[in-house]
């Protein structure tokens, strides 16, 4: 049996904390690890418990999850984080993954969608409806790589545009035959090539330049 996604929940409201954790721990294949009441508290416990997805709320007191999430990538904290928002807010999804969220879900997202979503997540997927993905397209005014795609060797072009599609390394790997280290190499040289921070950033590159699948 694979181990289990360990999952940190960082909500202000201790209601909500309790209703994920509850729903969460009758999930075989996810273990909640711990909670926070603030994005400062949720940083020092991804640093103490390593784990593999944070559920993040937005709006926090003290510091809210959009700092929050800014100071786990300067720490290099390898946790997937989704966003906990509610509709009303999705004016802040766009900069909570511009800070590197690999996605979000609404608060009155269904269970079994919920318990996906933190799957997807941790295979490397990002999740980023089309409505915010419009946005964020709309919203870059100077686009980074802008005119650098040339510089990509045909094989990156192919790795690109898998990212653009979702898919994780190791689904990268298996589709184009290739170990997930040299995946890895070629992600990296991707972001470094196109002057970009993350992959979410690569799949909304790719899509504005036409390398999505």
């Amino acid at each position: 049996m694979a181990e289990a996604i360990k999952v940190l929940l960082v909500d202000d409201h201790q209601v909500v904390r309790r209703g994920l954790r509850t729903f969460l721990e009758v999930q075989d294949d996810i273990e909640v690890v711990g909670e926070a009441s603030d994005g400062a508290e949720g940083v020092a416990r991804a640093e103490e418990l390593k784990p593999d997805v944070v559920l993040m709320d937005v709006k926090m007191p003290g510091m809210d999850g959009i700092d929050a999430l800014r100071r786990l990538r300067e720490l290099a904290n390898p946790a997937r984080v989704l966003i906990v928002t509610s509709f009303t807010e999705q004016r802040t999804v766009v900069p909570a993954l511009r800070a590197g969220a690999a996605g979000y879900v609404y608060k009155d997202v269904d269970p079994d969608a919920l318990a996906g979503a933190i799957r997807s997540v941790h295979a490397g997927h990002i999740l980023l409806q089309p409505e915010v993905a419009g946005v964020l397209l709309s919203q870059e005014g100077t686009n980074p790589g802008q005119g650098r795609g040339g510089s990509l060797t045909e094989r990156e072009r192919e790795v690109l545009g898998l990212i653009a599609d979702g898919r994780s390394n190791r689904e990268i790997a298996r589709a184009l035959v290739l170990s997930e280290k040299t995946v890895k190499t070629h992600v990296s040289n991707i972001l470094m090539k196109l002057d970009l921070a993350d992959r979410t950033q690569a799949a909304l590159w790719a899509v504005r330049h036409g390398a999505a699948g």
